[in-house]
């Protein structure tokens, strides 16, 4: 598979591409062939050759699998078995997707399906009514086709995901935009943020709170008890496309619930908080100590600590006076940055997080 130049590392597949190459496996098989490989067209109009797995028919009823090749992309579907079965009865081209093993049913709104469909979402199911015409032509006018995807183990890897939250129940989803899954799930990670921004102001949630990862997000879940759990969404590394997004869908206020390093970053102005794009920028939280407080016996070991939450324990332990102007004065700046991240008409606030989950400041602005 050839690729534009810009995409780097080892890519792999979509379980939706996987999905339709499995169907179109399948049939095939109806159609009197058995192929080893099946090739199917991207969304993003390349062209990608799967193995088959699994072979079986009955005449009007057969199944195909397809192992999923993630590439470099820690995909929790990774190595997973995408089955398909298809049956096929007298009628006039109607396509319905069914739910098999470990493959979820929406039970909340935002995420563009009906409630109680399978979670295969517009794309896949474009993908493989597309892979219905092609192999049948003409004669798909008299048929109906019942097609019923499975993730064999799907319910325990759905555990792993966001897909709960999402109001995804019983499994995982079938999901893919472009076929390809890009490396370290930068587009995937991304629209699920925004999956999950779709689900909340369906159902009416006025404001967001980001986290950077799950042990923050308890932390703010405990903090924001009063929100319910859908207004709580983890944004990994990408703050500032977060910050713009909810902006985008409309929610009044939007908090940042981060521990100190990745706060620090956001006081710098960085939209992605990712090591690779800089370190923890301690000479900063040294300079807003140093604005408060010029104690000799404070500034000396503060300037020597090489991790955030060392520099955290040093100034609790020698200055705890030092920490409330300190981490107000921290998340005032981070507060008017993601402001300028996320645009106008928006309220941000910043909530400083401890190691151990206490609320160390909260600025809004």
């Amino acid at each position: 598979m050839k690729l534009p130049r810009h995409f780097k590392g080892r890519y792999g597949y979509t379980t939706g591409a996987c999905a339709t190459a499995a169907l179109k496996g399948a049939l095939l098989l109806l159609k009197g062939e058995r192929p080893d490989r099946v090739k199917i067209k991207l969304p993003i109009g390349l062209e990608a050759e799967f193995k088959l797995h699994e072979l079986a028919s009955n005449g009007k009823i057969s199944r195909a699998s397809v192992i999923k090749d993630a590439g470099d992309d820690p995909d929790v579907t990774n190595g997973a078995e995408i089955k398909v079965e298809v049956k096929i009865f007298p009628g006039e081209g109607k396509i319905v997707f069914q739910a098999g093993e470990g493959v979820g049913i929406v039970t909340k709104p935002g995420l563009g399906l009906p409630l109680g469909e399978p979670a295969i979402s517009s794309v896949p199911r474009r993908m493989m009514k597309k892979i219905v015409a092609e192999v049948f032509g003409e004669e798909k006018k008299l048929w109906d086709f019942q097609i019923t995807v499975s993730i064999p183990g799907g319910e325990m890897l759905a555990e792993k995901t966001l897909n709960a939250r999402l109001g995804i129940r019983g499994g995982l989803s079938i999901l893919g935009t472009k076929g390809i899954v890009v490396p370290y799930s930068t587009a995937a990670y991304k629209a699920s943020i925004v999956k999950a921004f779709h689900v909340a102001r369906a159902l009416g949630i006025s404001e967001v709170v980001l986290s950077t990862g799950g042990r923050s997000e308890a932390f703010c879940q405990k903090i924001f008890s009063e929100l319910p759990e859908e207004a709580f969404v983890q944004v990994g590394d990408f703050v500032g496309f977060a910050l713009r997004s909810g902006r985008r869908n409309g929610f009044k206020r939007i908090t940042l619930g981060m521990m100190l390093g990745k706060m620090a970053k956001v006081a710098l102005g960085l939209p992605n908080t990712h090591a690779k794009y800089g370190e923890i920028p301690l000479e900063k939280l040294f300079t807003l100590v140093k604005k408060i407080c010029s104690s000799e016996n404070i500034l000396p070991p503060l300037k020597e600590i090489h991790t955030a939450r060392h520099f955290l324990e040093i100034l609790e332990k020698r200055a705890p006076e030092l920490l409330p102007p300190f981490a107000e004065q921290l998340c005032l700046e981070a507060a008017e940055k993601a402001r300028e991240m996320a645009g106008q008409g928006v309220k941000i606030r910043a909530a400083l997080l401890s190691f151990d989950g206490r609320l160390l400041a909260c600025v809004e602005r």
